[in-house]
């Protein structure tokens, strides 16, 4: 599977089932993107052991990024609706792993804040330097045992 298409973001880590992408916008600091591995569009297809890795991974991510960041709870969602639209990929099954903070946090420089704490609401797309990325990902990964 090549998921440069997907523009999921930059690999964080990998397991059997799934890949770990740190999603290109960081609205909200520690957003990831979880893809299976293999070609699927429904939740109802999933096997066993891709649904006991997954919960697996959900474990650490929260563990992760609330360890690093101080992450006060997280938002996980399926949602394919844009790959609907014309002249996109086919849709891919894929996880959005959202944290949510309840306090401002500071990442190499960089202040994230989450205005819109305890509600939906949309924000714009933001964009960290590549040397934020690095850490965000690099802090995440002291947490999680990758083989």
């Amino acid at each position: 599977m090549v998921f440069e298409e997907y523009e999921f973001g930059d690999i964080i880590y990998q397991r059997r089932h799934w890949i770990i992408f740190l999603a290109p916008n960081q609205s909200n600091l520690g957003t990831c993107v979880v893809a299976l591995k293999r070609n699927e569009r429904f939740l109802g297809n999933l096997g066993k052991p891709e649904w006991d890795e997954m919960l697996e991974i959900i474990s650490e991510l929260e563990y992760a990024v609330r360890r690093e960041f101080g992450a006060t709870m997280f938002n996980w969602g399926v949602l394919l609706n844009t790959f609907y639209r014309e002249n996109t990929p086919p849709p891919h099954l894929h996880w959005h792993f959202i944290p949510r903070y309840r306090r401002e946090v500071v990442v190499n420089g960089e202040t994230f804040d989450d205005p819109f704490f305890g509600y939906m609401r949309p924000r714009p797309p933001r964009n960290v330097s590549d040397e934020t990325r690095e850490e965000i990902k690099s802090r995440i990964l002291k947490h999680i045992k990758v083989e």
